[in-house]
């Protein structure tokens, strides 16, 4: 498939080592083979550090994998997810929908800019979640220090923002303008690590921010504990130990 959006060039392709791939204008977003290194650690840790996720906001997303992980969480009351490109949505309903959790009545999608939501909407979320592209196009707006800002508007008391935040070797100047821009708005700040074979980048690097001085993402509070342990049944990839060591920052990053 093949077809190209008001946005972007949205195509689904097979390939040998990784089952079916969504290509974004030209680059590799997510695929049946590898999907859950990305989806399961976008979400889990900042859903188990959270003592009581009801209310997730999920920003882009639109292959559906970052709201089914959201969806595993029995607390989850409402996920909200806002995607600016119909088409991938259809396209990954249609072609990939062993990703999505599409029929789950907990799913609020709608079809909109990001930006714009988190600038005007009055809902209040416990999570936010920013599953999207590389840092241009449509999603460029979405890694700024003014973007942010909106993102801290839209949480609760005590709520967390987790993002990825690019391969850390590969896109050093991007890694560290999140980074730092991030630490303008958030009093915590807490990169970590974890593989996507996709992307062919080394190790791939997510974001936990939250103004809650209580947590620490590398541990979980007690009351996510029992949750954690029953996330871990269903899960491929992450666990609390995975959790644990992702946070480590290696020493090249910590002097960046």
């Amino acid at each position: 498939m093949s077809r190209q959006s008001e946005f972007q060039k949205v195509e689904l392709i097979d390939t040998v080592q990784f089952g079916r791939v969504l290509v974004i204008d030209g680059v590799f977003m997510t695929s049946e083979r590898d999907e859950h290194l990305y989806h399961e650690m976008i979400v889990h840790p900042a859903m188990v550090t959270h003592p009581n996720p009801q209310s997730v906001l999920v920003i882009g997303g639109g292959d559906g994998g970052t709201a089914r992980e959201v969806l595993r969480h029995p607390t989850v009351q409402t996920c909200t997810m806002v995607e600016i490109d119909a088409l991938v949505v259809e396209a990954c309903k249609l072609h990939l929908p062993s990703l999505g959790a599409w029929d789950d009545p907990r799913l609020q999608l709608r079809i909109e800019d990001g930006i714009q939501f988190v600038r005007e909407t009055d809902a209040r979320f416990d999570i936010v979640i920013l599953d999207g592209t590389d840092p241009q196009g449509p999603a460029e707006g979405l890694f700024n220090e003014s973007f942010y800002r909106n993102v801290h508007r839209v949480l609760r008391s005590g709520g967390i923002f987790a993002l990825q935040s690019e391969g850390p070797f590969f896109f050093p100047e991007v890694f560290r303008a999140i980074q730092v821009s991030l630490a303008k708005v958030f009093a915590q700040v807490a990169p970590y690590f974890g593989s996507v074979p996709l992307y062919s980048a080394g190790p791939w690097s997510w974001t936990w921010a939250s103004d809650r001085q209580d947590l620490t993402p590398s541990t979980l509070p007690a009351t996510s504990e029992k949750r954690a342990v029953e996330i871990e049944k269903v899960t491929r990839y992450w666990n609390r130990e995975i959790q644990k060591a992702a946070f480590a920052l290696p020493s090249e990053l910590r002097k960046v």
